[in-house]
């Protein structure tokens, strides 16, 4: 049971329109956190909020609506709506440096919401886990892709090491969010 499954009303219609929703709308929230993007003069891949949203779908939606809705940013972003990094949008962005990251979030917010489904978010700890397993994840796709770029050995120093701090502070602030909000809907265990 992740947070989304909480609420989710009985009736199949009811559920289909609220599961659509939960999507749509935590496409929207990624793309936000998108917007706040700090570029790096020495790195193509901006410092985001995205991580933080894509983890915390995951987290919230479970694996099959978190990959959804990062499927939904994706396309919104394809599109031509400006919900990549800094307000920017297009195919270039997936083809760029940063596509092995923005692919990554799929899979990033499918493992964080599979390990929420088996409780992984109920506990500080194991919530943590959960998160820097995600970042595990999005790093694999972000520096495999930003490796064709730039190379190997400069995609963990341009793509990964900047970002390590960030990423904890992240992880330690879904830590503290997911296993409280548990606690007040009274559904520890």
């Amino acid at each position: 049971m992740t947070y989304a499954d909480v609420l989710r009303p009985a009736t199949r219609r009811h559920a289909l329109l609220y599961d659509l929703f939960l999507i749509l709308g935590s496409s929207l929230l990624i793309g936000l956190g998108a917007q706040v993007a700090i570029p790096l003069p020495f790195s193509p891949v901006p410092v985001t909020g995205q991580t933080l949203a894509v983890l915390l779908t995951g987290a919230m939606l479970g694996s099959r609506r978190g990959s959804l809705a990062v499927l939904f940013y994706l396309a919104e972003g394809l599109a031509g709506l400006p919900v990549f990094a800094g307000g920017t949008a297009g195919i270039g962005h997936l083809l760029g440096p940063t596509g092995g990251y923005l692919l990554g979030f799929v899979a990033a917010a499918f493992v964080t919401g599979w390990l929420a489904e088996r409780g992984w978010d109920r506990k500080w700890w194991t919530t943590l886990l959960a998160m820097l397993i995600g970042n595990g994840v999005l790093y694999a796709f972000g520096l495999s892709w930003l490796s064709t770029f730039v190379g190997g050995r400069a995609a963990f120093g341009l793509g990964m090491l900047p970002f390590i701090p960030g990423d904890l502070i992240k992880a330690v602030v879904a830590a503290t969010l997911l296993p409280s909000g548990w606690r007040v809907i009274g559904g520890r265990e």
